[in-house]
């Protein structure tokens, strides 16, 4: 199954030129079961790396453009009034959330009560609607992208949605090389029909996230994991500017998010167990926004990045 994975993850990365890492980052998330936000100035292939993954994939992708109009039965789906003679009667249709692969694009386009109407279909698996209940498929993951929220027409996400999501994966500019290298990808696809790619079965991912649920956690990462988190919570007692720069730390789903992506990394690395260097390799996403900056450390222009990079050199590895 590896293997397959593998070349799943090989086949992305040739419609994505060089954003491996954010590929990476991604399948991480899938096989984790969790949501991912993606985050980059405009014309970065946001929408294009998710609708990358989603043709390779045995799903059904929906696409919901946020924009400011959108009102929340538009995502979720409401109740219809139907007449079949003389007998009306509701009936649920179902929204654009009821699919496998969610692109929620430009998700902070939207206000923040149309953002909200997807927190329920997030962390419970299922939507409530009219007082019934309507459960989301097995394979459900919703991948959202947005701009910057400096940028003009924004809002920013509320942080209680910003924690549903288990990774925060940046996409930067492309080196020079890389942008070559999509201008003649880019002329190969407008020039011929394309190969259709191969696609990687449901069972497969669900079977791996079984033997992802079998790598062993020893109590000594537990610890590495708590003690990092519990760092952002407390970080004067390790370092005088992290104590100046968190306002508000990472919350116990920082610990969980930490626990499931490290075990994928340890399992992509073909280890039975998870390691420092496995919980390290996904601290980034996990953690770049579960933390509140403070005031200082916005008017010093210390990026969470930072701040996480602070963490890793103050807290203790396990031995």
């Amino acid at each position: 199954m590896r293997e397959t994975i593998l070349r799943f993850e090989a086949s992305v990365n040739e419609a994505i030129v060089g954003q491996q890492a954010v590929v990476r980052q991604i399948l991480i998330a899938l096989l984790a079961d969790g949501h991912v936000l993606l985050e980059s100035l405009p014309g970065l292939a946001k929408t294009r790396t998710v609708k990358a993954i989603a043709t390779r994939l045995a799903a059904t992708m929906s696409r919901i453009q946020f924009t400011p109009d959108l009102l929340p039965s538009d995502i979720t789906g409401a109740e219809t009034l139907l007449q079949s003679g003389n007998e009306r009667t509701l009936s649920f249709q179902p929204g654009p959330i009821f699919g496998n692969l969610i692109l929620a694009d430009e998700i902070n386009r939207a206000p923040a009560k149309v953002q909200s109407a997807l927190l329920e279909a997030m962390e419970e698996r299922q939507i409530s609607v009219a007082g019934k209940t309507h459960r989301m498929s097995d394979l459900f993951l919703v991948m959202a992208t947005q701009n910057p929220i400096e940028q003009e027409g924004t809002y920013p996400l509320p942080e209680a949605q910003m924690d549903r999501f288990l990774f925060k994966v940046l996409i930067n500019y492309p080196s020079p090389e890389s942008e070559r290298e999509m201008l003649r990808l880019l002329r190969q696809e407008n020039s011929a029909a394309s190969q259709a790619p191969e696609v990687l079965a449901q069972d497969v991912i669900f079977a791996v996230r079984r033997e992802v649920q079998q790598i062993s956690v020893a109590p000594a990462i537990d610890d590495y994991i708590v003690s990092l988190i519990n760092a952002t919570r407390h970080g004067a007692e390790l370092d005088n500017d992290l104590g100046k720069w968190i306002e508000i730390g990472a919350s116990p789903r920082g610990s969980i998010g930490l626990d499931r992506a490290s075990r994928v990394q340890a399992w992509l690395q073909e280890r039975s167990f998870v390691t420092p260097d496995d919980v390290r390799a996904v601290l980034h996403p996990v953690l770049r926004h579960r933390l509140i900056l403070s005031y200082d450390a916005n008017a010093d222009n210390i990026s969470a990045d930072q701040i996480i990079e602070r963490l890793i050199e103050k807290v203790a590895v396990p031995a």
